[in-house]
């Protein structure tokens, strides 16, 4: 089987190849090039150029073949504009989220599959599972593998869109719950999932470095790489200033006392603390909502006030990976934000917004998340993410 593999330049999916090669299959390297020249004004200190050094490495060490695909303009329409017109609109984006739905399950997909590629893979850790077939014979003398993110079905078959004979893909969270990442594969579609392995979901973090290490792979001992590579070394807020400038507003409390000043209501997110400063005389203040519109950013004082938990949130732009709603009300666990503990949660179809009679957007689905426990700094933009033991549903975007 053809399988062309995300090369980031990092450990994760320098081993996913490593593991496929072994397998058995014929494996093709591919680093996707986010950076141009057009961006250097925002990429400030992205370090794709090694990135790009170590994945040529890693592919050079396996003997497999290697290639730099230029992304960056579909990059920066799909994810970069998102992150700058959520954060206008007062909502805080996940590009994490956007960047694996549109580019990597989306323009490497398509490419890859129009170049002969059978599956896509990569580094992410997560667990996909579908109808049980056997398991592929593994050739050459590997460490004990764990195989049941393979569970294959006939190429020819793989080229569906949706349904057939082979059954419906599912998630599992990974083995390694400090470093699972289905949050951030909620919103891939049948058809995507189809296409996709990944080889890593079965280890843990230390397995995957020792067998790095067995293998001599060069991203061995490469350390991993924190937050989004477009932002470079510079803070969000800067980023942001690129695009949105300053607009000097009114911090708040609930019962409208103006506490301080603020650089604009855009730059802010629910929950943050940083960049407030201390305008009560040193009593912290955290963001509970901000009006664009008005630039007013409302805070309240302590990390444990009130005013920053609810129990209950509506979520748009719905998407099940099973493809069909389950039967509501359903009761599961969720989680608001990535590395966020499970949350208890009760979930049922919501055709108005809460409070008034506007009917949710045309072609949005809506439901209603009510929490056991009341929620801190659930924020508008960001994803929930529903769970039914180890198997993730799906999730949405909260109003």
């Amino acid at each position: 089987m053809n399988v062309f593999v995300g090369l980031s330049g990092g450990v994760d999916s320098s081993v996913a190849a490593a593991l496929l090669q072994k397998e058995g299959h014929v494996v093709h390297g591919v680093y996707l090039k986010v950076w141009s020249p057009d961006l250097e004004d925002l990429m400030q200190g992205c370090p794709w150029e090694e990135d790009v050094q170590y994945a040529s490495a890693t592919a050079k060490h396996l003997g497999i073949s290697f290639s730099v695909w230029d992304v960056s303009k579909e990059y920066y329409d799909k994810v970069v504009s998102y992150f700058f017109a959520e954060y206008k609109a007062g909502r805080t984006p996940n590009p994490d989220i956007m960047c694996n739905r549109e580019i990597k399950f989306g323009i490497f997909l398509k490419r890859a599959c129009a170049e002969g590629a059978d599956m896509i893979a990569t580094g992410h850790y997560v667990r996909k599972y579908n109808s049980p077939l056997p398991p592929l014979t593994l050739r050459g003398e590997v460490p004990p593998l764990k195989v049941s993110h393979r569970l294959w079905r006939d190429p020819a078959s793989i080229k569906n869109n949706s349904g057939g004979e082979g059954g419906e893909e599912g998630l599992l969270c990974a083995v390694d719950k400090n470093k699972d990442q289905s949050y951030f594969l909620y919103s891939l579609s049948q058809k995507q999932l189809r296409h996709a392995l990944f080889p890593i979901g079965e280890y843990t973090k230390p397995e995957v470095r020792a067998m790095a290490k067995e293998w001599g792979l060069p991203t061995a001992n490469r350390k991993d790489s924190q937050g989004l590579c477009f932002l470079g070394k510079i803070s969000v807020r800067d980023f942001l200033k690129t695009r949105l400038p300053p607009r000097e507003g009114d911090l708040v409390t609930a019962d409208g006392k103006v506490v301080g000043k603020h650089e604009g209501a855009q730059y802010f997110t629910i929950g943050q603390r940083h960049g407030i400063g201390s305008p009560g005389g040193g009593t912290p203040y955290f963001v509970v909502s901000k009006d664009i519109q008005k630039n007013k950013v409302t805070v309240a004082k302590g990390k444990d006030d009130a005013a920053l938990y609810q129990k209950e949130m509506q979520l748009e732009n719905v998407h099940w990976i099973s493809n069909e709603a389950s039967a509501f009300p359903l009761d599961c666990m969720t989680r608001i934000r990535y590395r966020q503990p499970l949350q208890e949660a009760k979930i049922d179809f919501s055709p108005l917004s809460k409070g008034d009679a506007t009917c949710l957007p045309a072609g949005r689905e809506g439901v209603t998340v009510t929490f056991k426990q009341p929620q801190r700094a659930i924020t508008s933009g960001q994803a929930c993410v529903f769970y039914q033991g180890e198997h993730m549903l799906g999730g949405g975007v909260i109003r």
